[in-house]
């Protein structure tokens, strides 16, 4: 028996599935993982159950003849029904590989990335104590990860200082410019910044330039989809307000 058509309850005759629990869940979207166990799972039935006694209770006193119920069916109903229609306005926008690659090369200078860096460093307060640390680790007394792991005040030292990858913009200047002054594999002098005093090895670097299509195809694609369907929507709004004229007071 597949187990999510397994009847978990019985309200008035009617079945509660495991299929309707993870509906339900599907639905929560962040929340979801908090409730997916089994004090989560019994939680949400206790709800089913009780949504299926208050539809019930409500079949039973005819509340959907009433007015009010009425006029708040008709508004929610016309929600569903205008984004029904903007979705059948948008259903037929799709981008094709080749107007993507089109785009690509005609657009080049918009693809364009920085100089990136990996890097580990070792933050100290003074700079006697970083030249301390320095001498130790050229003379091999010590390697660079252990005096990281010892002496910085960096939460990174406890990952043996390795901040990983970072761009142009993401550090403090005097950071990033002795990082794109150093040679891969080396390791600086003290450098002075405003928390203190950092040993910086640097573990690699690229130049930048254009990047390849390859690289950002996905993200183009979705970025040109997203810019056709703003088209055809403010197209689809346009030709409405011929047919039905708006009037703003």
């Amino acid at each position: 028996m597949d187990m999510q058509n397994k009847v978990l309850a019985n309200v008035g005759g009617k079945a509660i599935t495991e299929q309707d629990v993870t509906m339900t869940l599907m639905q929560m979207g962040q929340r979801a993982q908090s409730y997916n166990n089994p004090q989560g799972r019994a939680m949400i039935l206790e709800q089913l159950i009780a949504r299926r006694l208050f539809l019930m209770d409500a079949q039973r006193n005819l509340y959907e003849r009433e007015p009010a119920f009425k006029e708040q069916f008709n508004r929610v109903k016309e929600e569903m029904l205008a984004g029904y229609a903007m979705q059948k306005a948008l259903e037929n926008v799709k981008v094709t590989e080749a107007e993507a690659q089109k785009y690509y090369e005609e657009n080049q200078d918009k693809f364009v990335s920085g100089m990136t860096f990996n890097a580990s460093h070792i933050l100290v307060k003074t700079e006697e104590e970083a030249a301390a640390i320095l001498a130790q680790i050229k003379d091999g007394s010590i390697t660079f990860e252990d005096a990281a792991m010892q002496n910085s005040t960096c939460p990174s030292g406890q990952k043996g200082g390795s901040l990983g990858d970072f761009g142009e913009g993401q550090m403090v200047p005097e950071f990033e410019q002795a990082c794109a002054a150093m040679e891969v594999g080396t390791i600086s002098e003290p450098v002075q910044t405003q928390f203190g005093y950092h040993l910086i090895r640097l573990n690699n670097k690229s130049e930048g330039g254009v990047l390849a299509y390859d690289e950002i195809k996905g993200e183009l694609m979705n970025q040109l989809k997203e810019e056709k369907q703003q088209a055809a929507y403010q197209s689809k709004v346009n030709q409405l307000k011929i047919l039905y004229p708006v009037d703003k007071f």
